[in-house]
């Protein structure tokens, strides 16, 4: 009697089936049999030391040394991350609190693996500065008047501490104080732009009269906003320049770039100028071009202290829409980043970035640009001029 062909095969790979199931079967029991002679064995033993990985662990900026820093006052740094979450008093939409949280969540890639870039030809974290995490500032989400003041008090309270670094070594900001002293430089995480004006109030107190280089779609130098009853009422993120330069904290040669907001006429342009900024437009970046507007800024800011304010809205909301003011047209995260990087070497007593409300983000993108921008904060306050990239351009010829 012929098999047919098809039970010939059947019959074969059910016999080829049954023994591959018992091979596993006798593979399984030798793993576990292993696995039960190895358990006494602990995980630094097997596996070494605990890490993190990019996304796992306690989230500080960059996987930074994280430290309550207003109540451990041993604890000194070169430069400090401080979160300051406060949101209430935005003309818009809120949620610029959970900025701070947002920014260190998209920093979460950075220096963990690897904190060296092209554009800067250097690492950060490997310059010899101490860099860490000081948490969040506790600001009163219900009375302006002492939110204002804790961020106050708790920014004069970093900056009044001594610094990692020999100064005598390593200079940077001695000759701009008032005292001769060294002091440390602080990262701000906003929040909304208000916070600026309690840190302008400290740096004003330590060294004089501050310029300011900021990035924002507005001016934010107008003088109050309808219904505006009150002397609390009158501080808000639009008005805080207007009060600092009511204070005498501004010097009078700071800048705006990337204003693209609707004004009420050429009055706010008048007020601006009296509040002491000089005003780069959106569109200038395709009238003047990127290195016009870096020699514009250096020109005007010149020898003077000077701090960095970083609107995350000076950025079209396509490319970083997380954010309570959103204003159409704005500058892309790669134009940005090239001007920053033409402002290394001049005098930088601080910087914040704000406005991030991550309630409005998509899949992170905001969150990781702003984290980005901190990144390039860093490296500016570390470098004595602009990056030339040379090295880079010549192995790129060499490979073409």
């Amino acid at each position: 009697m012929r098999i047919p062909r098809t039970l010939v095969i059947t019959g074969f790979c059910l016999g080829s089936l049954a023994h591959h199931q018992h091979r596993l079967k006798d593979h399984e029991q030798l793993a576990f049999t292993q696995g039960s002679q190895q358990s006494d064995k602990t995980w630094l033993e097997k596996y070494g030391p605990q890490f993190d990985q990019s996304f796992s662990g306690p989230l500080s900026f960059s996987h930074l040394p994280y430290f309550r820093c207003l109540e451990n006052e041993q604890e000194d740094f070169d430069i400090a991350i401080l979160g300051m979450p406060f949101d209430t008093a935005v003309t818009y939409r809120p949620g610029a609190r959970f900025g701070p949280f947002a920014i260190r969540s998209g920093s979460r890639r950075q220096r963990i693996i690897r904190g060296y870039t092209l554009s800067w030809a250097n690492d950060p974290y490997a310059l010899g500065q101490k860099i860490i995490d000081c948490g969040d500032v506790p600001v009163s989400p219900f009375d302006n008047a002492l939110a204002v003041d804790q961020m106050e008090v708790a920014y004069s309270t970093l900056l009044a501490r001594t610094t990692a670094r020999d100064p005598e070594v390593q200079p940077v900001t001695s000759s701009l104080s008032k005292d001769g002293k060294e002091h440390p430089r602080i990262v701000s995480l906003g929040g909304d732009h208000t916070i600026v004006l309690p840190i302008l109030r400290s740096l004003y107190k330590v060294y004089g009269p501050i310029s300011v280089i900021h990035f924002d779609a507005h001016l934010d130098t107008w003088a109050a906003y309808p219904g505006q009853t009150s002397e609390q009422s009158r501080v808000t993120h639009g008005t805080f320049f207007y009060l600092a330069n009511e204070e005498g904290l501004l010097a009078n040669n700071s800048v705006h770039a990337g204003i693209r907001c609707k004004l009420a006429g050429l009055e706010d342009l008048s007020n601006d100028e009296s509040v002491g900024f000089q005003v780069i437009s959106t569109d200038d970046i395709d009238d003047l071009g990127i290195p016009a507007i870096i020699s514009k800024i250096r020109k005007r800011i010149g020898d003077s202290p000077v701090y960095l304010s970083l609107d995350i809205d000076v950025i079209d909301p396509g490319l970083a829409p997380a954010t309570g003011t959103p204003e159409a047209g704005g500058w892309t995260t790669r134009e940005l980043k090239r001007i920053i990087r033409g402002l290394a070497g001049l005098n930088f007593v601080g910087a914040d970035i704000v406005e991030v409300a991550p309630a409005y983000d998509n899949a992170e993108i905001t969150g990781i640009a702003a984290a980005d921008f901190v990144h390039d904060f860093l490296s500016m306050f570390l470098s004595k001029e602009p990056p030339k990239r040379q090295g880079h351009h010549k192995q790129l010829a060499q490979s073409v």
